[in-house]
């Protein structure tokens, strides 16, 4: 019993790391869409907006229990996990400068009065939490089953865990994204990395959906078994120790992230 939950613990800190990371970038995009409003509305209105998507992510939240074990739902999940990871991963080396695109967020927003610019914060986060609730059900569905009986169609240990993650991720970009603003100025890689491992999450949750009882290409106790728990944390842990010593300054045309 203790294994399992040292298991969940150990997904839950990989889960925080993660919100940490995606927060930053986050954060920054919440603030350039309130950078319009007069300062003493700047705080309130992306405050407001946290507390919108809190809302929002919570109801999401509840609604996911109940629909997480539909294969069709988990290889759709599998997909965008893929495809918003190689995305970032792709633009990072080829693609568009994340400084653009946050000039179009910019764009957008100037001329929206206060509670406007409230609703917009909380859509974005709400599209935030989109990312991090898909990524977070991934990891808990890989996990066994907790004593704890079951919350809707989801096992009730493993949706603690993605309810945990959902609370930290808006807690880390209202409190502590200043932080990881720095840390990925230090070593600019980790945003990337942090994308890579939604990729590689992406992939867990693909060979969860293959492993279902009505799919059955890969064996239904396989996303359990001890050999893909080794490779999966094995590729997660490598891919974050690339991240985090890959090279850390930013060439000076570069701009910042």
């Amino acid at each position: 019993m203790e294994s399992i939950w040292l298991e969940y613990a150990w997904a839950l800190l990989i889960l925080i790391g993660l919100e940490g990371l995606l927060s930053a970038d986050n954060a920054l995009v919440l603030a350039i869409i309130a950078k319009h409003l007069p300062d003493d509305q700047k705080k309130k209105a992306i405050s407001y907006g946290i507390l919108m998507a809190f809302v929002f992510r919570f109801g999401a939240l509840f609604a996911i229990s109940f629909i997480a074990n539909v294969w069709q739902v988990q290889a759709i999940g599998a997909a965008y996990l893929l495809y918003l990871g190689l995305k970032h991963v792709i633009q990072a080396k080829f693609g568009a400068k994340n400084e653009d695109i946050h000039k179009e967020d910019e764009k957008e927003a100037k001329g929206l009065g206060f509670w406007p610019t409230v609703g917009k914060i909380g859509l974005a986060d709400l599209a935030f939490a989109i990312d991090s609730i898909l990524a977070a059900v991934a990891l808990a569905l890989g996990l066994p089953d907790s004593p704890l009986g079951n919350f809707g169609g989801m096992d009730a240990g493993k949706f603690i865990i993605v309810l945990l993650g959902g609370i930290a991720g808006l807690i880390l970009i209202k409190y502590a994204a200043t932080w990881f603003v720095k840390l990925l100025d230090e070593r600019p890689a980790l945003e990337t990395t942090a994308y890579a491992i939604v990729a590689w999450v992406g992939v867990k949750l693909a060979v969860i959906t293959l492993a279902h009882e009505k799919i059955a290409i890969l064996d239904h106790d396989f996303p359990h078994s001890t050999l893909w728990t080794t490779i999966f944390y094995g590729v997660l842990v490598a891919i974050a120790l690339i991240g985090w010593f890959a090279p850390g300054q930013k060439s000076k045309g570069e701009g910042q992230a």
